[in-house]
């Protein structure tokens, strides 16, 4: 009989995390129970799923404010015998540990980025509620977490030298599902550029729309997808209304899973100039750059954050300084003019995910490190 295991996300099955989702299901030996405040998408088939639902405000308020694991346990969550809970990022894993400790099972918490880079300054002043407990309680976590899990090398070494142990901190990638993404290497002559990123600073998106104007002012040929939602959506929107780059610009707003890897299917390359935003935040990895390579589309990033660890420069696509308009537009005429390079570095994508980032792999090494603490 397989164990159950509890995943933890205060926001369940957000189109910005598909890779949450994709490792759990891709697990053999556990069974998952999504555990969070609310679901925002629908859940895996025949998956278990308990929140604490917006309604209930007074379960939801203690949970929030005193990270009071009992309205979850309220729901039965002991009940169905647990051996272990994995949190997704660092704000979650603080509020998780309450849990794991009525519970008495093993904690695991995965850092993505934001959780590890962004300054604690910001954290306290956000005004959000998580971030305050997280500032002043992960201090709690780097002392009671069984494991800490980072998806970088990168994410890694900045988490050890916020004081977490280093002998419970290790570097574990997600991967991508290699089953669902299929290489496209005889694609037809692609006029497509697309950008796959939440509408924030640390994307660097208007650095890619000054680079795409230049584009454009010698060719008139190329489109730029824009798939994502953000607090800076109406900036870049009249950003590019300011270029008179509306023809050539489009803005698809958050798209599921299946259609964003569609698009990955017929795009001549995908660019990411990710930066160090105000706050601190920094990329940790970017799934993003690794379901492109398995479609066997070149990328641009940025010789930022965990970046360079899913980008081999010159091999699988091209990094560049972060905001430098001029780098980014140069590497992307490369790209565009050249259908063999594009043809060659896609192929180097594809077998370097097959080699490194295969998620089935990947979660048979995560299942060994569930048995080691159980």
């Amino acid at each position: 009989m397989k164990h159950r295991i509890i995943v933890y996300r205060h926001q369940l099955f957000k189109y910005s995390e598909p890779f949450i989702v994709a490792q759990a299901q891709s697990c053999s030996k556990f069974t998952p129970i999504y555990v969070g405040r609310k679901a925002i998408d629908s859940c895996p088939d025949a998956a278990e799923v308990i929140t604490l639902g917006e309604k209930d405000f007074l379960s939801l308020a203690r949970h929030v404010f005193l990270r009071d694991p009992t309205p979850f346990l309220k729901r039965g969550l002991k009940n169905k015998k647990p051996v272990l809970l994995h949190a997704h990022f660092g704000v979650e894993g603080v509020y998780a540990l309450p849990l794991a400790q009525e519970l008495d099972i093993p904690l695991i918490t995965t850092f993505h980025g934001f959780d590890v880079t962004t300054s604690t300054k910001h954290l306290l002043l956000a005004g959000k509620i998580s971030w305050l407990n997280y500032a002043l309680f992960r201090h709690e976590l780097a002392k009671f977490g069984n494991l800490f899990l980072c998806v970088s090398n990168y994410l890694r070494n900045r988490l050890i030298n916020m004081g977490f142990p280093k002998d419970r901190t290790i570097t574990h990638y997600i991967g991508v599902d290699l089953t669902e993404i299929y290489p496209n290497f005889r694609r037809e002559e692609s006029n497509l550029i697309l950008h796959v990123a939440r509408l924030v600073e640390k994307k660097g998106t208007e650095y890619l729309l000054e680079a795409f104007r230049k584009i454009v002012a010698n060719s008139k040929k190329y489109t730029l997808m824009i798939v994502g939602d953000g607090p800076l959506k109406k900036k870049l929107e009249n950003k590019v209304l300011s270029y008179g780059l509306q023809d050539y610009v489009i803005f698809l707003g958050s798209l599921s899973h299946n259609k964003v890897l569609a698009l990955m299917q017929n795009a001549a390359v995908l660019v990411q100039p990710s930066i160090t935003a105000g706050s601190g935040d920094t990329e940790g990895l970017g799934i993003v750059f690794l379901e492109a390579a398995a479609s066997g589309i070149p990328v641009i990033g940025t010789q930022h954050g965990g970046i360079p660890e899913a980008v081999i420069d010159n091999v699988t696509g091209f990094l560049v300084p972060e905001r430098s308009v001029d780098a980014i537009a140069e590497k992307l005429v490369i790209l565009l003019k050249d259908k063999l390079l594009r043809m060659k570095m896609g192929c180097a994508g594809r077998k370097m995910v097959e080699e490194r980032f295969d998620i089935r792999r990947q979660s048979e090494i995560l299942e060994s490190i569930y048995k080691s603490l159980l």
